[in-house]
This record gives C-alpha cells, sequence and structure tokens, in this order.
C-alpha cells in the first residue's frame, strides 16, 4: 500500500532503498530478486543505490520502495527483524538444484547402459513409463534427466517408489519440487527422507499417505 497514492513515483530521497538493498546483502538474498520477478537495483561506484522495475527498467520511486520494503518484511510480529520467506524459500531451492545436478541424475545413454540396451531404446523406455507415470523426469536447459534416487542397480525403477511417485505425478506436483521433497527430510515423515524411509515396509504406507497428501495441497495450490 502506497503512503502517497495520490503522487506518482518521486526519485528516492529517503534512504529507503539503500537501507532495503543493505538489509538483503546481509541476508545474502540479493541474486533471488530476479528469480522472483522482483524490482532489482544496481549499486553506483560512489555506493548509491538504484531500483528499477523489472518490466519498464524506470527507476522506483520512494513509494513503490515502501511498498516493496512493507511487502518483504511482512512476515513475523516484528517488522523490523521480518524475513522475506518467499526469496528464503528461492534461494534455499536453488542451492538444492544444484547439489541435485552434481551427480545426483542420469542421461538415457546412462541408463540404457545400467539395462543393457541403447541409448534410443532406454528414451523410449522411459517415456512411455513417464506417460504411464511411473518413472520422474526432469527438464533441466533443453536436457532430459532421470534422477538416480528411484532407480535399482539394473536401472529399472525401485518397485516400492511406484505407488509414492503415481499420486504426485498424477498431481502435475512441478518435477523438481518432487525430486527435492523425495530425496531430503520431510516434515510429513518426521524428518526421514522419502525415498530413503520407502525401503522399510513397515514406513512405506506412511511414505504414500505423505505422497498422497503432498499431492492434494499441490492440487488445491492450483485450484
Amino acid at each position: 500500500m502506497s503512503c502517497r497514492s495520490d503522487r506518482p513515483d518521486r526519485p528516492d530521497d529517503s534512504g529507503v532503498g539503500e537501507r532495503l538493498a543493505a538489509w538483503l546483502e546481509d541476508l545474502g538474498l540479493t541474486d533471488q530478486l530476479v528469480v522472483a520477478g522482483l524490482p532489482t537495483y544496481e549499486r553506483a561506484g560512489d555506493g548509491t543505490v538504484r531500483w528499477v522495475d523489472p518490466a519498464t527498467g524506470e527507476a522506483l520511486g520512494e513509494d513503490r520502495l515502501v511498498e516493496l520494503d512493507r511487502l518483504l518484511r511482512s512476515v513475523g510480529d516484528d517488522p523490523a527483524h521480518g524475513v522475506p520467506v518467499e526469496l528464503v524459500q528461492l534461494r534455499r531451492e536453488g542451492r538444492l538444484r544444484a547439489a541435485l545436478l552434481d551427480g545426483g541424475w542420469l542421461s538415457y545413454a546412462e541408463v540404457g547402459r545400467l539395462r543393457g540396451i541403447s541409448e534410443n531404446a532406454a528414451r523410449f523406455a522411459v517415456h512411455k513409463a513417464a506417460q504411464r507415470r511411473a518413472i520422474l523426469i526432469v527438464q533441466n536447459e533443453g536436457a532430459t534427466l532421470v534422477p538416480k534416487f528411484q532407480l535399482d542397480a539394473q536401472g529399472q525403477v525401485r518397485e516400492e517408489l511406484l505407488a509414492v511417485l503415481e499420486p504426485l505425478l498424477a498431481a502435475g506436483v512441478d518435477p523438481w519440487r518432487a525430486w527435492m521433497w523425495l530425496t531430503t527430510p520431510a516434515a510429513l515423515l518426521g524428518g526421514a527422507v522419502p525415498h530413503e524411509a520407502a525401503r522399510d515396509p513397515e514406513e512405506l504406507p506412511v511414505v504414500q499417505h505423505a505422497a498422497v497428501k503432498l499431492a492434494e495441497r499441490a492440487q488445491a495450490s492450483k485450484g
């Protein structure tokens, strides 16, 4: 909400832009502004901060900066120390993506070698399985990645994971989010890693139930 809604944006002369930039820098969240589609800033040689609108490239006035500051500090009881949760989540997801990309996936050729078939045959089999919601595949910069955690030593999807993957894929859960959820400690499982917990026959029904709940939340968020 603008504190001067009847006046056009003016260059920031109140220092709010500088304080906001310094706060985000201290939190290490500056790089997440672009990812979140929020205004970004530039620092001149003398340290002066200039915030710009991502859509127009125009400088933000004081009114817009006050709105942005309120938005980012809107979580928590004390606005002075509020944390921009969305940016924190984006940073966490970015770090998780980097970790997953670092050796956590296979190409079609690698799947083929495990299965003892050609790359083309592996590509066909993987896509047929994906259509049946029987394998998780992830797109990244034009390439199709097959997350490793779901495969056994022969390159086949682990039997116990089929009923875990199906509700997630049927609900249209973002593949990256599904990959992250399945390979990191999950609150719904008391901190256990879903794909690891699924190896225990006694824990498998709990993992399946958690996957269904996650799928339901994903569908509700789209509605």
